[in-house]
């Protein structure tokens, strides 16, 4: 479930960053846009799968209400582009940083994250032009 402060800064974030990804002048480049859960590393593997992709489906199903930001059209294009994954504790946030370091911090590692992939032949031409002018 997700508690008042994260709705609040859901509606923050997504007119402002999906908002911006759904746009127009962007829209071509974007191949998926990835919302995906984390969690800890207490529990089974398969527990903590079913957790993450509940934690990340709760926030795709807030995102796709439109009293929370976007509009009908941008939700439509939402849906085409959007993919929802658990990734359990595969990938947890550490107490600092460096050779050693093994303490997981919990409450970090229990999170969302909204991400969006290129799409390919976009990508590769961007990054040849960069490369190209330097």
């Amino acid at each position: 479930n997700l508690t008042a402060e994260r709705k609040e800064s859901l509606q923050d974030v997504i007119p402002m960053y999906l908002g911006v990804l759904l746009q127009p002048e962007y829209r071509s480049y974007i191949a998926e846009i990835i919302i995906e859960g984390h969690t800890d590393t207490k529990g089974t593997y398969e527990s903590n799968m079913n957790l993450s992709y509940n934690r990340a489906n709760a926030v795709a199903n807030f995102c796709m209400n439109p009293s929370n930001g976007l509009s009908s059209e941008d939700i439509s294009r939402l849906q085409r582009l959007l993919t929802v994954n658990g990734r359990s504790f595969s990938d947890p946030i550490y107490k600092g940083y460096g050779p050693g370091i093994t303490e997981v911090d919990m409450d970090a590692s229990r999170r969302v994250e909204i991400k969006f992939r290129l799409k390919e032949d976009e990508m590769i031409n961007k990054i040849s032009n960069l490369l190209n002018q330097e």
